[in-house]
């Protein structure tokens, strides 16, 4: 039976769970990429799939991993952000993330994606970790951040990648884990907001 890594690899060990992630990122980089950018010609796969080479330039390709942040951001009040996105089903929700862009900070990809997708405005961004998010070529790279109360208004969703957004104490999540789906255990943003909340979370997820 086949089986989503998104929802099964909280069972795996480390190490197999690395070469899962690792396999599903190169066999989707090779679905991707079978011509040459430079000649147009078909790539040929050398040193056990990990280079392509066009035959006519001999030029190599080599794989390559999109950034992307996630963030978990608190108010004064130590609550988060939770948003659900337009592709979900309805109440499931996760951190506020998105890709870095060419000539982009980590930091600054933090500032942007947060007010682009909820109008608030942080500060203080701190790296927590990251995962290697093969769906298909991504690297989630996870910060915390902190409410800039002063400069930031009410939650804005902005209505074409977020739709909703709500404010989280613990008490809170608490009470609406029958109602709300959070991110699977195979995820970072399951471990961040774990970790916020000080211990492990009832299954609810995806």
């Amino acid at each position: 039976m086949w089986v989503s890594g998104r929802t099964s690899g909280h069972a795996l060990s480390d190490r197999d769970a690395g070469v899962l992630v690792q396999a599903l990122a190169l066999a989707n980089w090779h679905t991707a990429h079978r011509f040459s950018p430079v000649s147009g010609e078909r790539l040929v796969s050398g040193s056990a799939g990990w280079v392509l080479v066009d035959g006519e330039s001999g030029k190599s390709v080599f794989p390559r991993t999109d950034a992307a942040i996630i963030v978990l951001i608190t108010d004064r009040d130590d609550r988060i952000v939770l948003g659900s996105n337009a592709l979900w089903e309805t109440q499931r929700y996760s951190l506020l993330a998105g890709f870095v862009e060419p000539g982009e900070s980590l930091e600054a990809a933090v500032a942007r994606e947060v007010f682009e997708e909820s109008g608030l405005v942080v500060a203080n961004p701190r790296y927590v970790g990251s995962q290697p998010w093969p769906f298909p070529a991504s690297l989630m790279v996870g910060f915390t951040a902190q409410l800039d109360h002063e400069a930031s208004g009410p939650l804005r969703p902005d209505g074409t990648e977020i739709v909703d957004l709500r404010w989280f104490s613990r008490d809170q999540l608490r009470e609406s884990l029958g109602d709300v789906v959070l991110p699977g255990r195979t995820s970072i943003a399951r471990a961040m907001i774990e970790d916020w909340y000080g211990e492990p979370l009832p299954e609810t997820a995806w």
